[in-house]
């Protein structure tokens, strides 16, 4: 997959028609927690509180001139279905997401509000996956996948955003999903033509593209995440594993309790609340900080929508994953 400087700037526009740009801010607390200068890109900011927006709006806009579809299903843990929702709604099209049981409540909450029929089934992402795909055969639905180059060309607005706005990033650290996330920080590095590093990061209890980078095959493994839900991929993207082979440095693996720290550390130091894959980026560059010194770094803080219950916890110290 490749995508030229022309083709982010054209996807950049129908993303700005619908939200602005987010901002990247360098947090004097958090520099201080690091020991050196930090920026947040703030992804929780977006119209549905995650990056993943930015996709579905280039999808769908895609879809609408091109095709008589009238309705859409998906597969979501929780931000990629508000993406599908909010775009489909844009584009007067009825939307079907299917979640695996025991989903995010507010993140179900949000999709519903969004005007989505919700369908629960499963135990992890991987099975609600192949569940709506089920669906779209029977019932004649299309099929929006969770990985695709028109959804990476919008989520990598995000990351020219951040290039452009701070000059000289020596790393940038970013939680790996499924992958659109990271398959967007690569093309708009490369589009670029900088030479900044750019960091996967997985939940420990996700382990899945750290495996499959490692091995350089693809390989599944287990999810047993209770706080990263937006990593809790059991089963890599082929597409997005070939970006990563060819331009990602390096795969952090990181904990839920370090990321529990991460969530307190970002609301503590910035008064932004981050879900679980939204901290993670910060928990890795803690794990690095011996790296960090004297470097320009930036994390991707990819979404907000942490149930309020899970927030009260994790700030108590009662969950610490």
């Amino acid at each position: 997959m490749f995508l030229s400087l022309h083709d982010i700037e054209s996807a950049a526009r129908i993303v700005y028609s619908a939200m602005p740009a987010t901002p990247q801010y360098c947090w004097p607390l958090l520099c201080e927690e690091l020991g050196a200068e930090v920026w947040v890109k703030h992804e929780n900011h977006t119209p549905v509180g995650a990056f993943k927006l930015r996709g579905g709006l280039v999808y769908f806009a895609d879809l609408a001139s091109n095709s008589t579809v009238k309705g859409v299903i998906s597969a979501t843990r929780g931000n990629h279905g508000q993406s599908v929702g909010l775009a489909a709604w844009l584009h007067g099209l009825s939307a079907r997401v299917v979640v695996p049981h025991g989903n995010s409540i507010e993140k179900n909450a949000a999709m519903r509000a969004l005007g989505v029929d919700l369908i629960e089934h499963g135990d992890d992402f991987q099975a609600a996956r192949e569940h709506a795909g089920r669906l779209a055969d029977e019932l004649g639905l299309h099929l929006v996948p969770s990985f695709h180059p028109l959804l990476v060309s919008g989520v990598a607005s995000y990351a020219l955003e951040l290039f452009r706005a701070v000059r000289d990033l020596s790393t940038v650290y970013v939680p790996i999903g499924l992958g659109s996330g990271i398959c967007a920080m690569v093309a708009a590095r490369d589009a670029l033509g900088l030479k900044t590093e750019v960091v996967g990061v997985v939940s420990a209890q996700a382990p899945a593209y750290a495996v499959s980078f490692a091995a350089r095959e693809i390989r599944e493994a287990p999810v047993t995440t209770t706080l990263a839900d937006g990593m809790a991929c059991r089963t890599p993207q082929p597409e997005a594993l070939e970006v990563i082979w060819r331009g990602v440095d390096r795969i952090v693996e990181v904990s839920d309790s370090e990321v529990a720290e991460a969530i307190r550390i970002l609301f503590t130091c910035t008064h932004n609340a981050a879900e679980g894959a939204g901290a993670a980026a910060l928990a890795a560059a803690r794990q690095e900080r011996s790296r960090l010194a004297g470097r320009r770094t930036a994390v991707v803080l990819s979404g907000g929508n942490i149930d309020r219950a899970l927030l009260a916890d994790v700030l108590a110290n009662r969950c610490t994953g």
